[in-house]
């Protein structure tokens, strides 16, 4: 009996050393991207440093590290010269950056305030998109004219329809509506979550809605090894749960969960055709 009770010892804890993820002693690297987004990077960082801490402890990483970023083109220079392993990027960040940086999804981002799930079209005059049509259009989010002409209008407008106002700060676009400084403003799921708290906000109206589109992916650049990139998405469900959903929440993450290339391959098509 003795001799059984050893050799089933020696057996769960094989099992338990597969099963376990294999990082100890690697330094992790995690670009977060998000463009557009409400608040500042001084912020923000601090969140995504909790978040990120949790991460490792779950996961049984040596070190880790997050590091948040707003614009495409610093992030880029990031990925030059850190070579991060991992990414959550915004969706038209992964577009445009999907096959010069060969990235391959891992994962989806669920979140309520992140933003780039879904765009509108607001006006306090307009009765509807075509009311816009030819007006001046505030937005903070033309700066990726073939992502908006190809991927969140769904083929019902193009910017060059309008006269567009290039806004700097997310919120700009409303307050110009509201004071009449534009007709119609485009903005997404996080701006206008924003828009009921905002002095005259009620006077604004949706007059267009996209479709939902894919939730901000979690993905791995070339320079993660395989073995890490598959233990890694078998453990993202667990990582917003229990002791990690504090971490989650204040990093404005709902859930993370497995997926692949082949869940953005609608939005890949049409953003590249």
């Amino acid at each position: 009996m003795r001799a059984r009770l050893v050799a089933l010892a020696a057996v769960s804890a094989s099992l338990v050393a597969v099963a376990a993820p294999c990082f100890a002693g690697t330094d992790i690297k995690i670009l977060i991207l998000r463009e557009h987004g409400v608040g500042s990077a001084a912020q923000i960082q601090p969140h995504i440093d909790e978040f990120v801490a949790i991460v490792q402890k779950k996961l049984g990483w040596g070190t880790a590290k997050g590091s948040y970023f707003s614009d495409r083109k610093t992030a880029e220079s990031f990925i030059d010269s850190d070579k991060p392993q991992y990414g959550m990027l915004s969706l038209s960040a992964y577009l445009a950056l999907n096959k010069s940086r060969n990235l391959e999804v891992l994962g989806q981002v669920s979140a309520s305030r992140l933003g780039g799930h879904q765009y509108f079209v607001i006006s306090k005059t307009a009765k509807d998109l075509s009311g816009c049509k030819g007006q001046t259009l505030a937005t903070d989010l033309g700066d990726d004219t073939k992502f908006i002409d190809k991927v969140v209008s769904g083929g019902e407008f193009k910017l060059a329809d309008f006269t567009v106002d290039a806004t700097k700060r997310p919120l700009e676009g409303i307050h110009k509506v509201i004071k009449d400084e534009a007709k119609c403003a485009l903005i997404d799921d996080a701006q206008l979550a924003e828009l009921s708290g905002i002095s005259g906000g009620k006077d604004v109206k949706q007059v267009w809605t996209s479709a939902t589109l894919p939730s901000m992916p979690l993905v791995a650049l070339p320079s993660a090894s395989a073995s890490d990139k598959a233990a890694l998405k078998a453990m993202l469900s667990s990582i917003c749960q229990d002791d990690g959903k504090k971490a989650c929440s204040a990093a404005d993450i709902q859930s993370l969960n497995p997926a692949s290339n082949d869940d953005y391959k609608a939005v890949r098509v049409a953003y590249d055709k």
